[in-house]
């Protein structure tokens, strides 16, 4: 083991998932790197996260009085960190003993770079690849391509390459970058906070990096399930906003009218045609919230506060 190993700082957030934050924590037990700080950010759960406290006294855990999202979550972590290096890690994420050496190596590696991402597995299926780096997104359609999801996985994905974005659910980044970049911008409260984060971060000359080396088992949107209203508002919601946030001019007019004249009639067709009238309504409420919110504050989240 090396001896010089910089301070990783890891953060999780947890809401009401006892279950899997345990067992989060049991599975860090068990790494290989050993100079870490864990940090364990309550985010106003309703079942008390005090159990927790007394079995793992390794961790450092934050109660938020309330429920701030997984950026403001993540923030209270990172306000608090001493690290070299912040690594958000989902509570819903187990690990493989030696998966953060080659991620600590990557960023030493190179300057330039500012986050790097875990491959992702799925947790009851490892066989399967959820995340081996990014195309990017379209910012017409605000649609993300992952690479190698829901294919077997093997050696093409094994090594490490740039990419365009990183994975929430395992997302290292350096505090140069937060120092220059700033925090995760809150007003997203759940999905695209990190989408939105990695594409300050290249407009900011850094780069992203996947690195295959390194393996986390997902379990999969455990917190708010896999098809739920509370998903489906704030996927609607945000996915506009990061659409705002992120072009200007004709490509930002473009944007919208597809959404507005092709997506948005689709998306309630289908919904009415499955007979799914609850996610209909979140859909059409997080269509609707850019609507009345056309003031929304761009540069919200572009410095540290």
């Amino acid at each position: 083991m090396k001896t010089n190993q910089p301070l990783v700082s890891i953060i999780t957030v947890n809401y009401n998932g006892l279950i899997h934050t345990e067992a989060f924590l049991l599975s860090l037990r068990e790494i290989t790197y050993r100079n870490i700080e864990i940090f364990v950010v309550d985010n106003a759960s309703t079942e008390s996260i005090k159990p927790l406290i007394g079995k793992f006294p390794e961790a450092i855990f934050i109660e938020s009085k309330e429920n701030l999202g997984f950026a403001g979550g993540n923030n209270l972590g990172i306000r608090q960190a001493k690290g070299k290096y912040f690594f958000l890690l989902n509570n819903d994420t187990e690990l493989e003993k030696g998966f953060l050496e080659p991620l600590v190596e990557l960023m030493e590696s190179n300057e330039k770079i500012g986050i790097v991402s875990s491959k992702l597995v799925y947790h009851d299926d490892p066989k399967l690849i959820q995340f081996a780096g990014s195309l990017g997104i379209n910012m017409y359609t605000g649609r993300g391509f992952s690479i190698g999801y829901k294919e077997l996985d093997g050696p093409k994905f094994d090594g490490s390459y740039k990419t365009q974005l990183a994975h929430g659910a395992a997302m290292m980044f350096s505090r140069k970058v937060v120092e220059e970049v700033g925090l995760m911008a809150e007003l997203y409260f759940l999905y695209y906070e990190e989408t939105d984060f990695c594409e300050r971060v290249k407009r900011a000359d850094f780069e992203i990096w996947y690195c295959g080396a390194s393996k986390v088992f997902h379990k999969e949107s455990m917190s708010v399930g896999k098809s739920s209203p509370m998903k489906t508002y704030y996927l609607t919601r945000n996915r506009l906003i990061f659409t705002r946030r992120n072009t200007s001019g004709l490509q930002r007019a473009g944007a919208l009218l597809f959404f507005y004249f092709l997506a948005f009639p689709k998306g309630i067709l289908t919904f009415l045609f499955k007979k799914e009238f609850k996610l209909l309504s979140a859909f059409v409420k997080g269509s609707m919230w850019n609507l009345t919110h056309f003031h929304i504050f761009y540069n919200e989240g572009l410095i540290i506060k």
